[in-house]
């Protein structure tokens, strides 16, 4: 009896465990409506700039193979990855594949884009500052040829 009592408490706590790992720290929001990506993106706005300081926070998750059209962010980006394996490229330059934990640096002007790896969600957190400078420039799609240029 006391081998299944302490069996069954083993499995709560590790389901438990596995749940909270899984939990995402922030809402995932709404899908997004907008006509500059392909596939199913979550948006959430955390933080709206304003005149106390003007950075703005927002998290976006991707479902698979989800991604963002070309675009450039005037007064540049930081994004940190929080969950899955994504591609982010800049214009002449390789995809690069990221994951949890990385943090991607978009430089201001720099025409790049970035989205999910085809069998994985990919989410990040996106600080922007500088906002009345930095309304995002949206460009073309990304082409097949492009987003599987990924070597993972």
């Amino acid at each position: 009896m006391k081998t299944l009592i302490l069996l069954t408490l083993s499995l709560v706590l590790l389901s438990a465990a596995a749940f909270s790992q899984r939990t995402p720290i922030f809402p995932k929001g709404e899908i997004a409506t907008v006509n500059n990506h392909t596939g199913t993106v979550w948006l959430k706005e955390l933080n709206p700039p304003d005149s106390l300081l003007d950075i703005g926070i927002a998290t976006a998750t991707f479902a698979p193979g989800a991604k963002l059209d070309w675009h450039i962010h005037p007064a540049g980006q930081v994004l940190m990855i929080t969950e899955g394996t994504g591609y982010y490229q800049e214009k002449g330059k390789p995809v690069q594949v990221v994951h949890q934990g990385d943090i991607i640096k978009c430089a201001p002007g720099v025409t790049h884009w970035h989205g999910a790896a085809p069998k994985s969600s990919f989410t990040y957190i996106a600080v922007s500052t500088n906002s009345k400078k930095n309304k995002t420039v949206w460009l073309q799609r990304v082409s097949d040829v492009e987003y599987n240029s990924a070597r993972n």
